[in-house]
């Protein structure tokens, strides 16, 4: 067979685009009937999110290139302004949809339900009685609009916040003729109210904030003629730069990018719908933006600020049934953590298994007093997170302990920084990492003076320290004393808070240094096992495949009869399934109740089994621009344990799985048999919760 050209563009799916197609598949959620109905309306907010951060980084740097007129393509060889268009093509579909399940689907089912989202037209005279003296109690003495003449010109807008466009006639008192004001909602106020009992509409009716602000708005412009008033949001460049060569203090630095971020570079406008022409126009010119970036809705121009909702009901019979998460048997009777560790290596599965005995790894690190030294990274974590409080405690009782704190972690780089100052000031020794380099490794170190001499334990991890997130992600952690890992360990915290070339590492694999030559090595060896006849076989699970040199490899996998199972919870750039490039490679979304997070990469390797978890994905950020951290699981029983519950149990999921197509679509699983879905999630909380 002749060797085809595996750099050719057609063979690489657009990682922008292939993220819409993420959106679409989580959107499917709130579309699904046999998903809770509180639930269905989280997963709409979830997109909504979603949403807002892809145009925030993903579509801002595009528009960047398409500014700055660059013709740099990816592998996929579509230039920013072709990608701009098929974006904002995919996205006002996905947008529509969103409006329509909400309008069509989700509030006529929760009204059935005798939940209520009141507009105005619907508030009887109780209700509206109420809303009257919210307004002037809560909302009226916050309320600043602003009225656009020579010596008052459009506001900056901040990002993502709530404003309103008011067409105005008439003079206001000192005769001047303003036919345009903008009025910004007020941060501190939430978007959507629970009604009280006493607002005559039972104990479970909403009502937006833009509804108050609506019906009320003429009380701001007194003696002049409210002729129209609309939403409207916009979405700015969020990114942040930070030239970390170039500045002395990186906390600093940050802290000041942080105080632009509000009033980057106009990305997306959202109005609504019944906004008119002229005044949508002049928005968009206002903020330099054209028609492609305008989304015009049918509903709030926030569906994310419904997402409190579902929290603020007692209703359970509309929600996912509540679950306890699993106690390792190893843990179970409150014995001696360490002592269990000495025997045996531990393996956590969250959200199936309690993330507790990682807060009690650290806990108990703090207060014993044969504990030297505590070395943890922190990546993202909980404000109230008690992992932070047993570090601060250490420190204050005289232990040794070295917090590598990500300061760029994107959209948490103000808790970081307060992290940071918390734990400096209970005296630990605070350090951001590497210069040009996230550190996304998760990993704690702990050093016991036991009787043998100092001891090392281990906890390593394929999520963040994050004790809410834990029961929302599907993560492993894994709990040892295995004297290379450890050591290992240990080498990566000096690595990382001091100087010097990269040592050797017995076991662990980390970015930007050894990670992806070793995964392009493994490739080979299964090439290899192929062509010799023998059976070859890769099995990776992640949340984004885009790497072309992996990609590649993949294909001259393939192309050697390597059978190849990929699990990517979101972005593939691979295009599964194309004769004589990619036939034996299969592709599977997994989108279920919980985030799948969990990275295991599993190689046949020739009958002598090899499989990793990682803190990684297959993209370039992570292999190349991030201090990443690939563990083997070297007990065999856990081994086998985490290819069933992680890989082989995932790949016969027949209901919450969506097979990738060659041509770039996704089509939703179908059960083999319907009285019997498969659904990997479900089987875990089966097995570990009941």
């Amino acid at each position: 067979m002749d060797e085809p050209d595996l750099d050719r563009p057609s063979l690489y799916l657009n990682r922008e685009l292939s993220q819409c197609a993420f959106i679409r598949r989580v959107l499917s959620q709130a579309e699904d009937p046999g998903v809770p109905l509180l639930e269905r309306l989280r997963f709409l907010c979830i997109t909504s999110a979603v949403l807002d951060e892809f145009f925030e980084i993903r579509v801002a740097g595009l528009v960047q290139r398409e500014a700055h007129r660059s013709v740099h393509t990816g592998p996929d060889g579509l230039r920013p302004t072709e990608v701009l268009q098929r974006i904002s093509d995919q996205v006002h579909e996905i947008v529509a949809a969103q409006y329509r399940i909400l309008n069509e689907e989700l509030i006529p089912a929760l009204e059935r339900e005798g939940i209520l989202f009141l507009r105005r037209n619907a508030w009887s005279a109780r209700t509206a009685s109420w809303v009257a003296g919210f307004f002037h109690r809560e909302l009226l003495p916050l309320l600043s609009p602003l009225g656009l003449d020579p010596s008052h010109p459009f506001p900056r807008v901040q990002n993502k916040s709530l404003n309103f466009i008011v067409s105005l006639a008439g003079e206001d008192a000192f005769g001047r003729g303003s036919r345009i004001a903008v009025l910004q909602a007020p941060r501190a106020l939430p978007r959507i109210i629970h009604l009280p009992v006493e607002a005559g509409a039972g104990d479970s009716a909403f009502v937006f904030l833009s509804s108050i602000i609506h019906a009320h708005v003429a009380e701001l412009f007194p003696g002049m003629e409210v002729r129209g008033c609309h939403q409207f949001r916009l979405t700015r460049n969020s990114d942040l730069f930070v030239d970390e060569e170039e500045v002395d203090d990186l906390r600093n630095a940050l802290e000041g990018e942080l105080r632009s971020r509000a009033f980057g570079e106009g990305v997306r406008l959202e109005i609504a719908d019944t906004c008119s022409k002229e005044m949508t126009a002049y928005l968009l010119t206002q903020f330099g933006l054209g028609e492609r970036d305008l989304y015009q809705v049918a509903g709030p121009v926030n569906l994310h600020r419904l997402s409190t909702v579902p929290d603020q009901l007692e209703r359970p019979d509309l929600k996912f049934p509540g679950f306890q998460p699993a106690t390792p048997k190893a843990l179970k009777g409150g014995g001696d953590l360490f002592e269990v560790m000495r025997k045996r290596d531990i393996l956590l599965h969250h959200p199936f298994e309690s993330f507790a005995p990682v807060v009690d790894f650290i806990r108990k690190a703090a207060r014993d007093p044969e504990v030297l030294a505590i070395k943890q990274t922190l990546y993202r974590t909980s404000e109230d997170s008690a992992l932070t409080e047993a570090l601060e405690e250490a420190a204050l009782a005289g232990k040794e302990v070295t917090a590598v704190v990500e300061l760029r972690a994107r959209f948490d780089e103000r808790r970081n920084i307060d992290l940071a100052e918390r734990l400096q000031d209970a005296g630990a020794y605070v350090a951001y990492g590497v210069v040009g380099f996230k550190t996304h490794a998760k990993m704690t170190l702990v050093l016991r003076r036991e009787e043998d001499g100092i001891r090392r334990y281990a906890h390593l991890g394929t999520g963040n320290y994050h004790q809410r997130t834990a029961r929302l992600y599907t993560d492993f952690g894994l709990l040892t004393t295995h004297p290379e890992i450890c050591e290992d360990v240990h080498r990566l915290f000096l690595q990382l808070t001091g100087l010097g070339s990269p040592r050797h590492l017995k076991r662990i694999l980390q970015s930007p240094f050894t990670l992806h030559r070793s995964l392009l090595a493994w490739i080979d060896r299964e090439i290899l096992e192929a062509e010799a006849g023998r059976p070859a076989r890769i099995i990776a699970k992640m949340n984004a495949l885009t790497e072309p040199r992996i990609i590649k490899a993949l294909y001259r996998a393939s192309r050697a009869g390597v059978e190849v199972d990929l699990i990517p919870r979101g972005v593939c750039c691979l295009r599964p399934g194309i004769p004589g490039v990619s036939e034996r490679i299969r592709v599977r979304s997994i989108i279920g109740r919980f985030l799948e997070h969990t990275r295991v990469f599993w190689f046949r390797n020739g009958g002598d089994e090899r499989l990793y978890l990682a803190s990684a994905d297959w993209m370039d950020r992570n292999f190349f621009r991030r201090v990443e951290t690939c563990f083997p699981v070297l007990d065999p029983t856990l081994a086998r344990r985490i290819r069933e519950e992680c890989l082989e149990n995932y790949l016969r999921d027949d209901s919450q799985s969506w097979i990738l197509r060659s041509d770039g679509s996704y089509e939703r699983s179908r059960p083999a048999e319907p009285d019997a879905p498969r659904s990997a999630q479900a089987r875990l909380l089966e097995k570990y919760c009941g």
